[in-house]
């Protein structure tokens, strides 16, 4: 299934949208402000946007320009009225992809939709996250919110391997063999628990680490 954000604040042009997409092997996620869009983006990537150019709390250049400057590859579609060519330009150059001009046939928007996702390989899945904690697979970063977090090659792997399984308990003989062992080198049961402890302390404690006593650990979202 294809994970899409759709910022429209027309209840009744979303739902209709939504429906449809829905039908197509969408899995839609509305957010009837700019705001909503980019606190949900800071907790999860989906596989597309699509964004209408005029919302309550501003315009969608902008949320285009600030999700270029942190997710370089995720699609963005944008829907403008028909005639402002400015809107038009202005989302071009803040890094959207393709555009609908209202009204459109949501036949039409299918296909954008199923061409810039052909063109970008589903880009989401080089991201991966949890309550804000972000990945990028592609550059080898961690961000949390705003903030690049620099991490050792150990500490990076554990985190990678934590949100692979986000959701599952990992027993820490597990986390061992996949983290240390698969490349053949020795370590013992303490290796696991300073790396983690510097982990979280770079991460700033998240709740969404949890301890599982006397088993291991889990990632999962929070909020």
């Amino acid at each position: 299934m294809i994970e899409l954000y759709y910022a429209e604040d027309d209840g009744n042009i979303a739902g209709v949208v939504k429906e449809y997409l829905e039908k197509k092997n969408f899995k839609v996620t509305v957010y009837s402000t700019i705001s909503g869009v980019r606190q949900a983006l800071e907790n999860h990537v989906p596989s597309v946007i699509l964004l209408d150019w005029n919302m309550p709390d501003g315009r969608g250049d902008g949320l285009c320009h600030w999700i270029r400057s942190r997710w370089k590859e995720l699609p963005i579609i944008f829907i403008t009225v028909r005639g402002d060519s400015q809107d038009i330009v202005s989302g071009f150059q803040n890094g959207a992809d393709d555009y609908v001009v209202k009204p459109f046939e949501l036949s039409v928007l299918h296909s954008r939709l199923k061409a810039v996702l052909r063109r970008s390989g589903n880009a989401a899945e080089q991201y991966l996250s949890c309550d804000g904690i972000m990945m990028d697979l592609s550059r080898r970063t961690v961000s949390q919110g705003a903030e690049e977090i620099e991490l050792s090659a150990s500490e990076y792997e554990l985190l990678l391997y934590l949100l692979q399984n986000k959701g599952r308990t990992l027993t820490r003989e597990k986390i061992l063999e996949q983290v240390w062992d698969v490349n053949g080198n020795f370590v013992n049961d303490n290796t696991l628990t300073v790396t983690m402890k510097r982990l979280r302390d770079k991460l700033h404690q998240p709740s969404c680490l949890k301890t599982v006593r006397s088993v291991g650990y889990r990632m999962e979202d929070t909020i």
